[in-house]
């Protein structure tokens, strides 16, 4: 059995320019075709325009709000939301509350930076 505690994850900054903490995947976890991770993005930030050719997306949000552009569509998100992004759907998040928005993100084929590819310039510095 694979169990990873939120507390002794390493986060790390994602293309797209998000602070992620991935609890499954390959390479570090038994599992193959999926991953799973926590996404935060602070006030006032957002991230990059991107894509992912193979993965599909659920955003579950779980703190927060903000917005979210899924192709031409452009939603208000806040926590108890889910959102489905099908594969080379170009998308976009920002926060625009005054705490950290928090998604559990789950991906199918797994998340890989090779699989995200930028649609506009660097990350929001914020």
């Amino acid at each position: 059995m694979h169990l990873a505690r939120h507390a002794e994850l390493e986060p790390y900054v994602t293309r797209d320019g998000s602070t992620i903490r991935e609890w499954a995947g390959p390479g570090y976890s038994p599992a193959r075709n999926q991953s799973l991770a926590e996404a935060t993005l602070p006030p006032g930030r957002a991230t990059t325009a991107h894509y992912h050719r193979a993965a599909e997306e659920l955003y579950l949000f779980t703190a927060g709000r903000g917005r979210l552009r899924v192709g031409d569509a452009e939603r208000d998100v806040q926590s108890g939301d889910c959102v489905v992004i099908p594969p080379g759907a170009v998308h976009k998040l920002w926060n625009t509350g005054d705490d950290d928005l928090v998604l559990v993100c789950a991906c199918s084929p797994a998340y890989s930076h090779e699989d995200t590819f930028l649609a506009e310039g660097e990350p929001d510095a914020g």
